[in-house]
């Protein structure tokens, strides 16, 4: 679909390539409305981060929202390059929020202060596992 111009970030090397016709609207975007779509995960997650910290909510709540954030600019760059390290830099943030927000979700049933250093450590493995297998 791109005709004669020139595609700016070379063919597409994922394993994945969404429905959205590629490099249509630019030649420096793959999949343009896939990629401009993702801004809703980023901006609002921002915003939400900075709030929590103003209002003095706990670290959690502010990581879960960066996480939010990593997980849009991850999804960001992979459809707009369509490059295998972009897919990874879109699936693993995915991975490594779900661990956040399970712990997260967690810390909302306790009642003292403290730190599950079990959970921590068994999220923490999976994480690296699945980062080693991918």
């Amino acid at each position: 679909p791109t005709g004669d111009r020139p595609i700016y970030c070379g063919p597409p090397t994922s394993t994945l390539d969404w429905c959205e016709e590629n490099y249509v609207v630019s030649s420096y975007v793959a999949e343009f409305w896939n990629t401009v779509s993702n801004l809703i995960f980023i901006l609002p997650p921002i915003y939400g981060a900075i709030q929590s910290y103003k209002d003095g909510l706990e670290k959690r709540y502010i990581i879960a929202y960066l996480c939010v954030t990593a997980v849009g600019l991850g999804s960001w760059c992979f459809h707009m390059t369509l490059k295998y390290e972009m897919q990874l830099l879109d699936e693993l943030p995915m991975i490594y929020s779900c661990c956040v927000f399970v712990y997260c979700l967690y810390e909302c049933f306790k009642y003292k202060k403290t730190i599950n250093y079990p959970l921590l450590f068994v999220l923490i493995a999976y994480s690296i596992g699945v980062s080693i297998v991918s």
